[in-house]
């Protein structure tokens, strides 16, 4: 598993309310050098979520859910990230009893990264979690340059982004100053600016930027 270190270390948090599960899975974790937090209920690990610094998460993570627990199930707290738009950046794997398996493709076809059934195979398990950190660190990179695409933006001027929006739309010079009712040696201007600014060398990259960002 190669993830940007730059991201920071990746966290598994595991709920279940078994002790003896959370020790194994952590246990078994350490064993791949992937550290974890383990909660013995869904509020629990919600309290402590509430406490960190927003916004959240903002290193790979992945979440290891028990489906029937004491309190709120696992179904329900999976609802709530799902509604709070934690996922993708937070994939989600059940663990499943055989009864539970209906529920628990149900829950991946809401959006769950996977489920696995109890018993587990170990190797199987940690397989899919490091699956599942990579998909955090993508989606993390992937807002992390949304995020720096919106700071670029907001240095250009209301006339640099009116020139911006007529290049990406490949709207030669003569055309632009016609509709903006300028010079063309000012479209020119304001075009070199709007690049330097952006950080790109031509009016594809700057498409395409826009277009990722």
């Amino acid at each position: 598993m190669n993830l940007d270190p730059s991201l920071g270390l990746p966290v598994v948090y595991l709920v279940d309310d078994e002790d003896v599960v959370r020790d194994a899975l952590a246990w078994l974790l350490r064993s791949r050098r992937l550290l974890s937090e383990g909660f013995s209920s869904a509020e629990a690990f919600e309290a402590h979520v509430a406490q960190l610094p927003q916004p959240w998460p903002a290193a790979p993570s992945c979440l290891v859910l028990d489906v029937r627990m004491p309190g709120t199930s696992g179904l329900v707290l999976f609802e709530r990230l799902a509604d709070g738009g934690l996922l993708p950046a937070l994939p989600v794997i059940f663990l499943t009893g055989h009864g539970d398996v209906p529920t628990a493709v149900a829950a991946v076809k809401r959006g769950a990264f996977d489920f696995v059934e109890k018993p587990f195979s170990n190797n199987g398990l940690v397989d899919r979690v490091e699956r599942a950190l990579e998909q955090s660190a993508t989606t993390l990179l992937a807002r992390r340059g949304t995020a720096g695409v919106k700071r670029l933006l907001a240095e250009l001027t209301d006339r640099e982004q009116d020139v911006m929006r007529l290049v990406v739309e490949g709207r030669p010079n003569k055309l632009i100053a016609d509709q903006l009712g300028i010079s063309v040696r000012t479209v020119e201007v304001h075009r070199a600016r709007v690049f330097d600014k952006m950080n790109v060398k031509s009016a594809v990259e700057l498409a395409n930027l826009l277009r990722n960002g």
